[in-house]
């Protein structure tokens, strides 16, 4: 057998509406071949917590080989997995087209779905997904739901980690007391008349996190798009389904696909461009939901028509040249490339953003901030997050720049929470949500 493959990699379709996707004989039989290769292999080894998981359950088995290893132990392994695709992206030879056909995520990915399909989702697993839900509320009583989830409110931080089993010590998003669609509608920005990208017209996929959490990445986005002409609207059909994929809700995801897909097909057909403020959700709209329904030709025309943020600015200074009035940052910035960023295969274009600004000192980051999404905010999860994102902490912290920030706002939060433990008496930087927005203040805006 060769090592590696010459080919560039691809990926299949998710079979989850197969009666034999939940065999749990042949989810077992090819947990068991794929696990033994990664054992035999051990490149991911400093990657998440799963394959150092795995190796020790391998290493402390009665023969060192897996054929001792018992199946109900392999669980673990898939619980410590964030499904950030950096395995299957960067440090497997064995992806497909090579005969292996390895892809360990999307597997970690059917045990989920066999689990759920076996014996559902715990109540409070489903409470941490339902962000539109969550979001609706918490947005009419941003003050209550912000108090609440502060990391100093003791009382309150023990209740929800009684009921949720979030761990009192992770940073939790914050609440915006207008979501982004409304404050969109409410002041609509001023598009400039000659501007480079002045035929462009753009959907600002808001996301949950955009929409009800952090509204400042779109209000940027809107500036700095407005500013270069380009005409915008901003919508929120439904969540991407990213929290529910985490659990192996495969068929719930695959309804707000088409929910999505749907409500942004007369768009599409206009000629609007797609542009997703995170990357998580980007990632869901280009790659994830085309393999979760391959057949739905409004899913195939959204994920054409879909930009990660980052990716679309930096295409409109490429094909139009973007919009005079740049000024170089007061400070430098410590940049983390996000997992869900790599995983779109587009290079390190929230990086190329930052450079659009004059005069930019920029130091790269690119290693996994560890956090995991709300896998990171639970329980012991929360400590072994923070020692996977030290190497990039510790690279934050070394750099000595004035910002620090990353496509991913949450795994933004939880390095600055890494940062923040960093034994230096050098000042900590300051923590910006996006590079949009360092954009946008070099604007002026």
């Amino acid at each position: 057998m060769r090592e590696g493959s010459l080919e560039a990699p691809t990926r299949h379709p998710i079979d989850w509406q197969s009666a034999d996707y939940y065999d749990e004989a042949k989810l077992d039989a090819e947990m068991r071949r794929v696990l033994d290769i990664c054992h035999g292999c051990r490149r991911c080894f400093n990657l998440c917590d799963s394959f150092p998981r795995l190796f020790d359950l391998v290493d402390n088995s009665k023969n060192g080989e897996l054929d001792t290893v018992d199946s109900k132990d392999f669980k673990p392994v898939v619980d410590a997995c964030t499904l950030c695709d950096m395995c299957y992206m960067t440090k497997c030879p064995y992806v497909p087209p090579h005969e292996f056909n390895l892809d360990f995520p999307h597997l970690m990915l059917r045990y989920r779905a066999v689990e759920a399909n076996r014996d559902g989702v715990k109540l409070k697993d489903r409470a941490l997904a339902a962000t539109d839900f969550n979001g609706g509320i918490a947005t009419v009583v941003s003050g209550l739901a912000n108090w609440a989830t502060d990391a100093d409110n003791k009382a309150a931080r023990g209740v929800l980690n009684s009921l949720l089993g979030l761990n009192p010590e992770a940073a939790l998003p914050k609440y915006a007391g207008k979501t982004l669609e409304a404050e969109a509608q409410a002041n609509p920005p001023q598009r400039a008349e000659n501007a480079p990208a002045k035929g462009r017209k753009a959907i600002v996929y808001a996301t949950c996190y955009g929409n009800f959490n952090d509204t400042s990445i779109g209000k940027a986005a809107l500036a700095v798009l407005a500013r270069n002409g380009v005409e915008t609207k901003v919508l929120h059909p439904h969540c991407c389904g990213m929290p529910k994929l985490e659990q192996g809700l495969i068929g719930e995801v695959a309804d707000s696909a088409k929910l999505v897909a749907e409500s942004f097909a007369p768009y599409i057909a206009e000629g609007w461009d797609i542009v997703a403020l995170v990357p998580s959700c980007a990632l869901m709209l280009k790659f994830e939901w085309p393999l979760i329904l391959p057949r739905d030709e409004n899913v195939k025309r959204l994920a054409a028509a879909t930009f990660d943020l980052s990716e679309y600015v930096v295409d409109i200074a490429r094909k139009e040249g973007l919009a005079e009035g740049l000024k170089p940052l007061d400070g430098g910035v410590a940049f983390h490339v996000s997992c869900h960023s790599r995983a779109q295969n587009m290079g390190q274009k929230g990086a190329d953003l930052l450079r659009l600004a004059p005069q930019m000192d920029l130091t790269v980051i690119e290693r996994c901030s560890g956090h995991g999404g709300a896998w990171g905010c639970k329980g012991s999860n929360f400590e072994t997050a923070l020692k996977v994102g030290k190497p990039a902490a510790r690279q934050i912290a070394g750099a000595g720049k004035k910002y620090m920030v990353s496509e991913c706002p949450l795994a933004g939060m939880h390095l600055a929470q890494g940062v923040e433990r960093m034994e230096s008496d050098a000042p900590k930087p300051e923590l910006v949500s996006h590079p949009i927005e360092l954009l946008a203040r070099a604007y002026g805006e």
